[in-house]
């Protein structure tokens, strides 16, 4: 219970902080997608299902302030989180090199299904001007937020595993 109490407000602290400060510290209309970032490190650490919970949660927030159509980010983010989750098995907590890896991976796949869904489908066909102008410097500042946001993340739920199972040790 005290997990997905955290949980909720990291997802809460995520959104604000993606749509509130990283938009004003925005680099020519980019900013990191703090939201792909918390629902592939939960997905990768704790599994599938908990990357799709997250991921839902993340996409209904994008959905319910920002989105077009209800349900459209819920489902692109639960597929990232899904899709995360499958890494769980190889997850190990002091390595930074694969959640970077993963992270740059979905949101490439996050941004590209964005221009394929919102973009193509409307006839705008400048995928180089797209790629070069919005997905590349996306996950560029994405990757090097992530750099500062993933270890407090891995720390807050190492605290919390910690708590849950009973040990009071002193780091």
């Amino acid at each position: 219970m005290k997990r997905n109490i955290i949980l909720f407000f990291v997802i809460l602290c995520g959104f604000v902080l993606q749509t509130t400060l990283f938009q004003t510290l925005s680099f020519g209309g980019i900013s990191p997608n703090i939201l792909i970032i918390i629902t592939v490190s939960y997905g990768f650490m704790y599994g599938k299902k908990c990357g799709m919970v997250v991921g839902f949660v993340c996409g209904m927030l994008m959905d319910i302030f920002y989105g077009s159509v209800l349900g459209f980010y819920a489902l692109v983010y639960l597929y990232i989180g899904a899709t995360n989750g499958v890494f769980h098995s190889i997850f190990y907590q002091d390595d930074i090199k694969l959640p970077l890896v993963l992270i740059l991976t979905s949101d490439f796949a996050y941004s590209f299904t964005c221009y394929v869904l919102l973009y193509l489908l409307r006839r705008r066909f400048d995928f180089i001007f797209y790629f070069k102008h919005i997905i590349v410097p996306e996950i560029v500042y994405t990757i090097f937020v992530t750099v500062f946001i993933y270890p407090c993340i891995l720390l807050l739920n190492r605290t919390t595993d910690d708590t849950e199972r009973g040990d009071n040790k002193v780091v």
